[in-house]
């Protein structure tokens, strides 16, 4: 894939190889310093949930290439077939699996998919092959940086399961309203990064679970 000169040139140093240095580094203290957490919720899941302790899936990285991303698995077995749009409330989500969504624990996995290189702490949220489909076709742009765990877009819509869940057709308001003012906010952010806006997303994604305590 070839990228628009928009999505290649013009970048700060720290968005064409700091950002991958600050990433890795800060992966590799937390996988250290979470090492215990980790190991601790993976064994609750199996005792209280069962296997699979994780949940694989595949999404879009840079350059359109394909990535099996890791979470925490916090819903119950084959729930895919209800459709992946997750409103407050969903029943599909086990009784352990609400306060680590909530806390964001979930995520803590996808420490590996930042060491492998397939994500970064801060950007756009990976996209399943069908919407990604749209991007590549639409807003390269998005695909030119690694998938974040968090970002502009998902701070936007830290309380998304409550909205959604406040609508007649929730997966219909996702695609049609949702949807669409992610990707403007994800074009914004492309276009402008830089460490100090990276610290500020991380930060406020701290606030947003802070919150929920």
């Amino acid at each position: 894939m070839t990228l628009p000169p928009t999505c290649a040139m013009h970048r700060s140093f720290y968005a064409r190889s700091g950002k991958r240095m600050f990433d890795f580094t800060l992966a590799f203290v937390l996988t250290i310093a979470c090492s215990i957490p980790i190991a601790l919720i993976a064994l609750a899941i199996r005792l209280f949930s069962g296997s699979p302790v994780l949940f694989r899936q595949t999404r879009i990285g840079r350059g359109g290439k394909p990535f099996q991303i890791c979470k925490f698995r916090t819903m119950r077995l084959r729930s895919d077939a209800a459709g992946s749009v997750t409103v407050a409330g969903d029943p599909r989500v086990t009784p352990l699996g609400r306060p680590l969504r909530r806390y964001k624990l979930d995520e803590l996995p996808q420490l590996w998919n930042i060491l492998r290189g397939d994500m970064s702490f801060v950007g756009p949220r990976p996209e399943v092959p069908e919407y990604a489909d749209l991007l590549q076709e639409k807003h390269p742009d998005i695909l030119s940086v690694r998938p974040g765990i968090t970002g502009p877009a998902t701070i936007a819509y830290a309380y998304e399961e409550a909205v959604l869940a406040a609508q007649d057709d929730p997966a219909s308001y996702s695609k049609s309203v949702i949807y669409p003012h992610k990707i403007i906010v994800n074009r914004e952010y492309v276009r402008r990064i830089t460490l100090a806006q990276d610290l500020r997303w991380m930060f406020q994604t701290a606030l947003v679970c802070f919150k929920h305590t």
